[in-house]
């Protein structure tokens, strides 16, 4: 564990079991200096535990840089549970995976990610206080926050486009969207509406089709998103996307999407900068969805406290890039510098 490349000191890797459900979950906890970690649950089916492991240490990290760029009193957490998101969820798994969140007292809030939805997280709710993203908790409650997510990667697509167009306009810009699950279909949405033309491609076929429907997008083979000519990649999909093998065929100027760890390795950046694409960090302009749910866990739900937050939050994306642009370096090392520099002070 300790030795372990995405480690990162975490505070806590807490690994629960309950047979007669089949719970196999993993909850990290990499800071807490800024506030309880907080952080969606994503279910797969991974091919061992070891890649289940690196998944959840590496989206916590994310975490916590993400709610740090975000100014929210949040550190950064992440659950992950071991199984099909179709044919492996029970009312009993999400009872067992609630009471997990509840014996750790209050250090980890959860919330839907990849897998999960809103209904999946107000079943584990029934065990847990520590669970957001709800429609059934009174006044407060706000919701599947991935429209949130999408309206923040919108306004981070202009943002990015603003740099390397010298205008925000996104009408008549080409768009490879990979994944049009929640975060995905909604950011098309927003896209279309604004004059985009879509390129999607997911293993969905039934998602695919509903949002071509209702954008015109044209659709294209999982594969073969990295080869399509666009002014902008943005994946929405799962982390890792970013690699040696994709960024030779990427024929985009830009990247910016809603997935976490997008880079595969740190060293993508770099690698992306020499290609002259500009990226913008994903947990920098990902995170309208857990501001939402900060709203909601305050106990007072404000639309207009999001909507701020998530402009600032692209003011912040702003900022990265052009300090990124003007020192000649990698977006994802100045996102994380200014990430760690919050934490550090406590000042998120």
């Amino acid at each position: 564990m300790f030795n372990h490349p995405s480690f990162d000191a975490h505070e806590g890797v807490h690994s629960f079991h309950d047979a007669p459900s089949g719970l196999r979950c993993i909850i990290a906890i990499h800071s807490t200096a800024l506030g309880p970690s907080a952080g969606g649950c994503r279910m797969w089916d991974y091919a061992t535990g070891a890649d289940m492991l690196t998944d959840a240490l590496r989206l916590s990290q994310g975490m916590s840089y993400k709610n740090a760029i975000a100014g929210i009193p949040f550190g950064g957490g992440k659950a992950v549970i071991w199984g099909d998101s179709k044919t492996g969820k029970s009312e009993a798994l999400f009872r067992a995976f609630g009471r997990a969140i509840e014996s750790l007292n209050g250090k980890y809030y959860t919330a839907e990610d990849v897998g999960i939805d809103t209904a999946d997280i107000e079943i584990a709710a029934h065990e847990t206080r520590y669970a957001a993203g709800l429609t059934t908790s009174g006044a407060a409650a706000s919701g599947d926050p991935s429209p949130i997510t999408a309206r923040g990667v919108f306004k981070g697509i202009k943002t990015t486009l603003a740099r390397v167009f010298e205008t925000d306009d996104v009408n008549g810009r080409t768009i490879a969207i990979q994944g049009v699950g929640s975060v995905g279909g909604y950011t098309c949405d927003y896209l279309a509406e604004a004059g985009a033309r879509l390129i999607i491609a997911d293993v969905d076929d039934e998602a695919l089709a509903a949002v071509a429907r209702r954008t015109g997008a044209t659709i294209v083979a999982p594969d073969e998103i990295y080869d399509v000519e666009a002014d902008v990649f943005s994946p929405n999909a799962l982390g890792a996307v970013i690699n040696p093998d994709t960024i030779k065929r990427l024929k985009v100027r830009a990247i910016a999407g809603g997935a976490n760890n997008q880079l595969a390795t740190g060293d993508m950046g770099e690698a992306l900068r020499d290609a002259g694409i500009l990226y913008a960090p994903d947990y920098v302009i990902n995170g309208g969805g857990i501001i939402n749910i900060a709203s909601e866990v305050s106990g007072t739900y404000s639309p207009d406290w999001v909507s701020d937050k998530v402009d600032a939050m692209i003011e912040t994306l702003g900022d990265v890039l052009d300090t990124a642009l003007s020192r000649g370096a990698p977006t994802n090392q100045i996102a994380d510098e200014m990430a760690r520099e919050r934490i550090a002070l406590g000042t998120g």
